[in-house]
């Protein structure tokens, strides 16, 4: 017998069949959405060049960006360098995109860390109930009572500082409860639907009804997630790197770049204001593109 077999009780019904494929009128009105939002266009814009700064930097700065040139020392924002140079007349602005070809793949690891464990604690923790919902939302909690960047630090003093892996792993670790909680509440949810009562009452078995029916529908809000997980993580990378716990010099990166810069703020204020601007428009940029994606899977408010 199949789950389309079992009767439903009164007022219950399947779920209706997902969207169809996306046509080229689709893009076409996706593209129209894109035009009646700028902001929602300069953020997937300014997103491209950031990614496109981590895997192909030469595109947008080509050159050594560790080529010491003493003549150029501490010259201000200019055509030539259009972020000035740094005390020993490197390009800042090389600097800073080749830097982020060591803060974004961190920042990506914690967010697969983060999301991964977490998506896996919610789901197991929700679905299981009992002794594993208790056991694993205890774990939870004491992720949550230890501030993030403490934890962070904690754990990044375990694995040694100067390379930008352990910083992300100590990320990633320190995101895993807000994952855990967001999904838990979504297993919860979709666990008391109909079509799950249904498979069960058909015979599935329990690893048939998590993996085709649970998980595939709890998964919107940690989409959504996603990608603030991603700029909270370059946030938690950067201020690593400037204590210290990053790439070491004269490796670029970001949050090492500020650090550098802030014995200069009276007199070279470029140093550390460019590459921090850097920063926070990358984050703004991805909680604007995440908005973009709730407000698609919620529709109007």
């Amino acid at each position: 017998m199949s789950v389309t077999d079992v009767a439903l009780p009164a007022g219950e019904r399947f779920p209706e069949p997902g969207p169809a494929p996306r046509t080229a009128g689709g893009l076409l009105r996706s593209l129209a959405h894109l035009l009646r939002d700028p902001g929602l266009a300069l953020a997937l814009l300014w997103v491209g060049l950031v990614v496109v700064a981590a895997v192909a930097p030469a595109l947008l700065a080509p050159g050594d960006p560790l080529a010491v040139d003493t003549a150029a020392h501490l010259h201000a924002p200019s055509p030539g360098h259009p972020f000035g140079t740094d005390r020993l007349g490197r390009d800042l602005f090389a600097e800073t995109v080749h830097g982020t070809g060591r803060t974004l793949p961190a920042a990506a690891l914690a967010t697969v860390i983060g999301l991964g464990a977490g998506t896996v604690l919610g789901l197991l923790a929700g679905f299981l109930r009992g002794a594993a919902d208790l056991v694993i939302m205890r774990l939870v909690d004491v992720l949550l009572a230890i501030p993030g960047l403490l934890l962070a630090l904690m754990l990044v003093s375990v694995l040694g500082k100067g390379d930008t892996v352990d910083v992300g792993i100590a990320i990633g670790v320190a995101a895993i409860a807000s994952t855990a909680r967001v999904m838990r509440a979504e297993v919860l949810r979709v666990s008391e639907s109909g079509f799950v009562e249904a498979a069960r009452t058909g015979g599935a078995r329990w690893t048939r009804v998590v993996l085709r029916h649970v998980l595939p529908n709890s998964m919107g809000p940690v989409w959504v997630l996603t990608l603030l997980l991603f700029g909270e993580a370059i946030l938690g990378v950067t201020t690593l790197s400037f204590l210290g716990f990053g790439a070491q010099p004269p490796t670029p990166e970001w949050g090492s770049l500020v650090s550098s810069g802030r014995d200069f703020l009276g007199s070279a204020w470029w140093l550390s204001i460019l590459p921090g601007t850097v920063v926070a428009l990358t984050v703004l940029a991805a909680n604007r593109v995440s908005r973009a994606f709730d407000g698609e899977r919620t529709g109007p408010r």
